[in-house]
C-alpha cells in the first residue's frame, strides 16, 4: 500500500513538471512581418490592403493574422483587441510576444523601421 501511494505520488509530480515545462515552452519572441486578415492571409502584406483588412474583419467576421515577412508563413493572433487597424495595417511590423501551438499572443505592435 505504501508502494502504491508512494508511486502515485511520483506520477502526480511528474504531471505538474510536465504542465509547467509546457506553459515555460511559449517564449516570448520578436517577429517582424505584416498584419493581415485569416481570408487574405500572405495576399495582405502590402500597403494597399489596409481597408480591405479592415472591412473584412469589421463585416465579414475574419480576425487578424500575422504573416511573417521572411516565410509568408500565417499565424493566428489569440488576443485581437492587441491590434489596433490605424497603426498596425498597412506596413510592415514589429511585433513582439509569445508563440504557442501555432497561435501568437500579441504583447506589442511596433513600425518596422
Amino acid at each position: 500500500m505504501k508502494r502504491a501511494i508512494g508511486m502515485f505520488g511520483l506520477l502526480a509530480m511528474l504531471a505538474l513538471a510536465f504542465g509547467l515545462s509546457t506553459h515555460a515552452a511559449a517564449k516570448a519572441t520578436t517577429l517582424t512581418g505584416w498584419i493581415s486578415d485569416s481570408h487574405c492571409g500572405a495576399k495582405g502584406m502590402s500597403a494597399d490592403h489596409k481597408a480591405c483588412a479592415q472591412t473584412c474583419v469589421k463585416t465579414k467576421g475574419e480576425k487578424y493574422v500575422f504573416v511573417s515577412a521572411k516565410t509568408k508563413h500565417v499565424i493566428s493572433i489569440a488576443n485581437q483587441d492587441a491590434v489596433n487597424p490605424d497603426e498596425a495595417l498597412g506596413h510592415e511590423v514589429k511585433v513582439t510576444g509569445s508563440l504557442a501551438k501555432g497561435v501568437l499572443t500579441v504583447d506589442k505592435i511596433e513600425p518596422a523601421s
